[in-house]
């Protein structure tokens, strides 16, 4: 008997903006296989020009609600670039605390609400609170001590107001440190537990393996999401961030509004998967462990895994962020008021969003208006890994039921932990 296999799934679930999945298949010969992105243009590097420079982390905080504190840090670092601005070791510490705040944050909404349904077998995380009420009570306060930490020091849940060129509008009092000190310490049974969940969850988790290039920062010494050079897989040659353009490469898909980007490869990932694997020798004893017991190891090639990756990312981000809250109370807070002046010239600025890669570049005049800007977010970046996978995965399962065929493509996505709609790069394409 033939069997045809149609699916035409409008707007996956479960995660931030638009995207459709498209699979075409008579009697296993596979006709189509289309990762879709239609969401609209949204324009923020056309919003950015002629603005201040002391608007523009401000402006391009909105792009993403949930990556907000990284793309602030991200045009915040750009604008330092492009004006010779430095800022203190204080300063440079607390900005990777805020940052590690919003990484705590974002990994264990995905994780706990947006992944684990599937490795459970229901639509959403709704069903959850009835059958695994505790563990969603522990996932739910680690995600809530991740939005106190990023309320803490940039001065609000999401949107910071305090992250400035230059420095910091206000700075956290010594007790505060303390208190989230004491709060990192105690989190620390609750993603012991998770990982534990999420180990025995894993083998759930489909056992595909696709050879691909990972991208991400790589600075000796430590497991970056905040300096270093851009680094790959594919090569021993590192980058540096302001070369990031012959990097992305981005070009237009015909499939997507969003700009795709390759570099070595015809496509590359990023996120923490990517992370782990340039900088997995890095992580700090507690988190190696974690990815030693749910057998994550370095050269690994399951997207799938990216999600176990940041459970180990979890348990990086506090390991590293209680030593650095202990380096920032051992020397004291100091008062430092940031006075930047304008100048002219152009910057780059690259941070680790939870989702990968992010680059922010502007130009600004001699009053430092701005009078350009390029931003490359992970998950345009991503775009044509997913197709890539897409193209290996369906031959495999294109023989199982169509609505198994249907959910493992989904997850497939949702292992990426897309944020579609922010990737400002979208165009108005003809079809044709």
């Amino acid at each position: 008997m033939s069997k045809t296999v149609d699916i035409n799934e409008q707007h996956v679930t479960r995660v931030e903006g638009h995207g459709n999945i498209r699979v075409r298949a008579s009697d296993g010969a596979v006709e189509q296989v289309e990762w879709q992105v239609p969401e609209a243009p949204r324009f923020f590097e056309a919003m950015v020009r002629g603005r201040d420079y002391q608007d523009i982390q401000t402006i391009v905080s909105r792009i993403c609600g949930i990556c907000s504190v990284t793309h602030s840090l991200a045009a915040i670092k750009a604008i330092e670039a492009a004006m010779g601005i430095s800022v203190s070791e204080q300063t440079d510490k607390l900005r990777i605390l805020t940052h590690y705040g919003e990484q705590l944050e974002s990994h264990s909404l995905h994780v706990g609400y947006l992944v684990a349904p599937d490795l459970l077998g229901v639509n959403s995380v709704l069903p959850l609170v009835e059958s695994h009420p505790d563990v969603v009570k522990t996932i739910i306060r680690i995600h809530r001590l991740g939005n106190d930490w990023m309320e803490l020091l940039g001065g609000r849940r999401t949107h910071p107001v305090t992250l400035r060129p230059g420095g910091f509008g206000k700075l956290p009092r010594e007790s505060e440190l303390k208190k989230l000190r004491n709060d990192l310490e105690n989190i620390i049974p609750d993603l012991k537990t998770v990982a534990q969940v999420i180990g025995d969850l894993a083998p759930k988790l489909p056992a595909f393996n696709r050879d691909t290039e990972y991208i991400s920062l790589l600075n000796e010494g430590e497991y970056s999401f905040y300096h270093g050079r851009i680094a790959s897989t594919d090569t021993e040659e590192t980058k540096d961030v302001d070369e990031f353009e012959s990097v992305v490469n981005e070009y237009v898909s015909p499939q997507s509004t969003a700009k795709w980007t390759r570099w070595h490869r015809d496509a590359y990932a990023v996120g923490a998967l990517a992370r782990f694997n340039l900088n997995a020798e890095e992580l700090k004893p507690l988190a190696k462990e974690t990815a030693q017991n749910l057998g994550l190891t370095q050269g690994c090639c399951n997207p799938f895994m990216n999600n176990v990756a940041q459970v180990v990312e979890c348990v990086q981000v506090v390991e590293h962020g209680i030593e650095l809250l202990d380096d920032v109370l051992s020397q004291g807070i100091e008062e430092e008021v940031p006075a930047p002046k304008p100048a002219p010239g152009t910057g780059v600025g690259c941070v680790e969003a939870p989702r990968g890669i992010l680059f922010h570049k502007y130009s600004f005049d001699e009053h430092g208006v701005c009078q350009g800007g390029n931003i490359c977010i992970p998950t345009n970046q991503n775009h044509a890994n997913i197709q890539k996978d897409f193209e290996s995965f369906v031959p495999q399962i294109i023989d199982r039921d169509q609505e198994e065929v249907r959910l493992l493509l989904e997850m497939l996505v949702r292992s990426y932990d897309p944020c579609i709609s922010c990737s400002t790069h979208y165009l108005n394409v003809d079809f044709v």
